[in-house]
């Protein structure tokens, strides 16, 4: 059975900066999209952003310039660096990935809360 652990999430300062991670494990072959989402209290769940197989990345356009997602395929790990956070950003954070080659094949993390608040 395939597992995400997110980690990072937290309380920041407007403007502040964090650091989200999420490691997979259990059976994998080959992981194809990584990807980060948002959901806030009574919102649709939407995509952050999300990165290929090949290291391609795509952004939502109100995180573009400010969130930056990479990952490292040897730990089975994908990145979001968030700065320049806003109070807007504020939300539970979920991990997802997708397995080779079937983007319909895929699995969730559990949610890092991560709050922007003065």
């Amino acid at each position: 059975q395939v597992r995400l652990v997110e980690s990072g999430g937290g309380l920041v300062q407007p403007g502040g900066s964090l650091r989200l991670s999420c490691v997979a494990s259990g059976s994998i072959f080959r992981i194809n999209t990584m990807g980060w989402y948002r959901q806030a209290p009574g919102k649709q769940r939407e995509l952050v952003a999300s990165i290929s197989s090949g290291g391609m990345s795509n952004y939502e356009d109100s995180v573009k310039g400010r969130f930056t997602i990479s990952r490292d395929n040897a730990k089975k790990t994908v990145y979001l660096d968030m700065n320049s956070l806003k109070p807007e950003g504020t939300a539970v954070y979920y991990c997802r990935i997708t397995l080779y080659p079937r983007d319909e094949d895929d699995c969730w993390g559990q949610g890092t809360q991560v709050t922007i608040t003065s």
